[in-house]
C-alpha cells in the first residue's frame, strides 16, 4: 500500500503522462560465443573461406551465380501466398499500434437523442407533483480525456509495438524460407536430372551384359547363374530410376507451389548443377552479431520486448484511473426550440476508480505477467544456443562435404582410368566386353556419387547462409502491398 500511495503522489508532482510503471525493456544479454566452432571442430574446406565479420552485400542466394535461379527467386517473392501473409499480419498490427495510440488522445463524439418520459408522482417526494408524459429531445457533444498518469496506456503502445516488430521479423523469416527452399528444390531437381542421365548408362551397361550372359548361356559357355546375376542387377538398377524421377517431381510441383502457381499450370525452369557456382568467399557475421542477423532471434527478442510491456500494463492496472469529461448540449420539449440559446445544458466532470478488492485478481495478473516475461527470456536464450549450434553444425557440414567430394571425385577419377585401359585393351583384343561394361558401369555410378555429392556441398553451403541469417527482404519487396482482397459484407 506504502508502495503504491509513493508511486501515486510521485506521478503527480511529475507533468501530465510523464510516469510509467513497470520495467522499461533492455536489450538482454546475448552471451555470445567468440567463435561459432570448438578447436577441435574440422576447418572449412581448403577452397572456401569465412570471412569473418563481413556483412553479406546483396540477396544471399546471388552467391550462387545463376541467373534462371535470381529470376525464379523474384517471381516467387512476388506471388507466394505465405509471403502475403506475413505481409497481411504486418498491416494488421500496424493498425492495432495505431488504435492503442489513439486510445490515448482526447475523444470527441456528437449524441442526439429522442426519448418520451413519464415521471411517477412520488418521485418529487411530498410535493406530490403529477408530471404528464412528454417527448424530449437533446442533440451535442461530447469530450473525453484520458490522464494516462501511470503509464498502462503507454505500456499498452509498447506492447503493441513490441508485437508489431515481431510480425515484421516473422515476415523476414518467411523470406528467408521462401528463398531457402527455393533453392533446395532447384537444386534437388538439377542432381536428379544429372542422376538419371548417369543412371541410363549403368542401364545401358547392364541391358548389354544381360545379353552377352545370355548368348554365353546359350552357347552352353556359361552357367545359368551368371545370366540370373546380370538380369537380377538389371532389375535393381532399373528400380532407381522411379526413385529418382520422384524426387525431380516433387521438387518441380514445389516449386510451383513456392511461385503460388498450381503445379498444373506452371513448370518450373530446368537446373543443371553447372548452373550454379560454389561460393568461395562467404562472409559471416561474427557471433556477437548474429543475434542482430536472424529473424528468429530477432522475432524472440521482441516477443521479450512484449512480455516486458505487458508487466507494465498489469502495474499500471493496479493504480487510480483518471478520466475527464465534458459535454455540451442543447435540451428541448420540441424540435423546434432545440437550439434556442435557452435549450443550453453542460457538464463537466472527473472520475477517479481505484481498485480496492478484487479477489486478487489484479495482483495475480501481474504475477503471471512476470512468468510470462521469464518464459520468453527462457525462450530467447533457447533460440540464441540454437542459433549457435546451427551455424556450427552447417560448417562441420561444408568441412564433411569437402572431404566427402574429395573421395568420390578419388573414385571417379579411378574408375574412368580404369575405363580407358579397359577400351585400349578392347581394341587391342585382350580386355572382353563384359569386363569393358562393368568398368562403364562403375564409372557411370561413380558420377552419380559425385553428383550426390556437389549437390549436398551447394546445399550445405545455401544452408550456411541462412543460418548466419541470409539477407534481409529488400525494402522494395517488403513494401509491395499484400493482397487488398476483403470479405464481402
Amino acid at each position: 500500500m506504502k508502495k503504491t500511495i509513493s508511486a501515486f503522489l510521485t506521478c503527480c508532482m511529475l507533468p501530465l503522462g510523464a510516469c510509467a510503471v513497470g520495467p522499461d525493456f533492455k536489450e538482454p544479454d546475448s552471451h555470445a560465443p567468440r567463435s561459432y566452432t570448438a578447436p577441435e571442430d574440422a576447418p572449412m574446406p581448403a577452397d572456401q573461406h569465412l570471412l569473418s565479420g563481413r556483412a553479406l552485400d546483396g540477396n544471399w542466394w546471388d552467391q550462387l551465380g545463376s541467373p534462371a535461379l535470381d529470376d525464379l527467386v523474384k517471381l516467387a517473392l512476388s506471388s507466394n501466398q505465405s509471403i502475403q501473409a506475413a505481409k497481411a499480419r504486418v498491416a494488421e498490427v500496424d493498425e492495432q499500434v495505431a488504435a492503442a495510440k489513439g486510445a490515448l488522445l482526447p475523444q470527441a463524439s456528437l449524441a442526439a437523442q429522442n426519448g418520451r418520459q413519464k415521471y411517477g408522482a412520488t418521485m418529487f417526494g411530498p410535493l406530490n407533483i403529477n408530471v404528464p408524459p412528454y417527448t424530449y429531445y437533446s442533440a451535442g457533444a461530447n469530450l473525453s480525456i484520458p490522464l494516462d498518469l501511470f503509464g498502462g496506456g503507454r505500456r499498452t503502445v509498447e506492447e503493441n509495438q513490441a508485437r508489431a516488430e515481431y510480425q515484421r521479423d516473422e515476415l523476414d523469416a518467411a523470406y528467408l524460407s521462401l528463398t531457402g527452399n527455393i533453392v533446395m528444390q532447384a537444386l534437388v531437381a538439377a542432381s536428379g536430372q544429372a542422376q538419371v542421365a548417369a543412371m541410363n548408362r549403368v542401364i545401358a551397361s547392364d541391358q548389354k551384359i544381360v545379353e552377352l550372359q545370355r548368348m554365353a548361356v546359350d552357347q552352353g559357355a556359361a552357367p545359368d547363374a551368371r545370366l540370373l546375376e546380370a538380369e537380377n542387377q538389371l532389375a535393381m538398377d532399373k528400380a532407381q530410376l522411379p526413385v529418382i524421377a520422384k524426387r525431380i517431381t516433387e521438387a518441380r510441383h514445389a516449386l510451383a507451389i513456392l511461385v503460388g502457381k498450381a503445379p498444373a499450370d506452371w513448370s518450373p525452369p530446368s537446373f543443371s548443377l553447372d548452373d550454379f557456382t560454389l561460393p568461395r568467399d562467404i562472409p559471416a557475421a561474427l557471433p556477437s552479431e548474429l543475434v542482430h542477423r536472424r529473424p528468429d532471434i530477432l522475432a524472440a527478442e521482441a516477443q521479450l520486448h512484449a512480455a516486458s510491456a505487458a508487466i507494465g500494463v498489469a502495474t499500471a492496472n493496479l493504480y487510480p484511473r483518471i478520466d475527464l469529461s465534458a459535454a455540451y448540449a442543447f435540451q428541448s420539449l420540441t424540435p423546434g426550440a432545440l437550439f434556442n440559446g435557452s435549450g443550453a445544458a453542460w457538464s463537466l466532470a472527473a472520475s477517479l476508480i481505484q481498485p480496492l478488492y478484487d479477489g486478487g485478481q489484479l495482483s495475480a495478473q501481474r504475477r503471471a505477467s512476470i512468468d510470462a516475461y521469464r518464459a520468453a527470456l527462457a525462450d530467447y536464450r533457447q533460440v540464441l544456443l540454437t542459433s549457435f549450434g546451427d551455424v556450427a553444425d552447417r560448417l562441420q557440414a561444408l568441412s564433411e562435404d569437402g572431404d566427402q567430394l574429395g573421395a568420390q571425385n578419388a573414385v571417379l577419377q579411378s574408375a574412368t582410368s580404369s575405363l580407358k585401359l579397359a577400351r585400349t585393351g578392347h581394341a587391342e583384343g585382350y580386355t572382353n566386353m563384359l569386363d569393358l561394361l562393368a568398368r562403364e558401369r562403375l564409372a557411370a555410378l561413380a558420377e552419380i556419387a559425385v553428383t550426390e555429392a556437389r549437390a549436398q556441398r551447394f546445399a550445405d553451403t545455401a544452408s550456411l547462409f541462412l543460418s548466419l541469417g541470409g539477407s534481409h527482404m529488400a525494402p522494395e519487396i517488403a513494401a509491395q502491398e499484400a493482397d487488398n482482397t476483403v470479405p464481402e459484407n
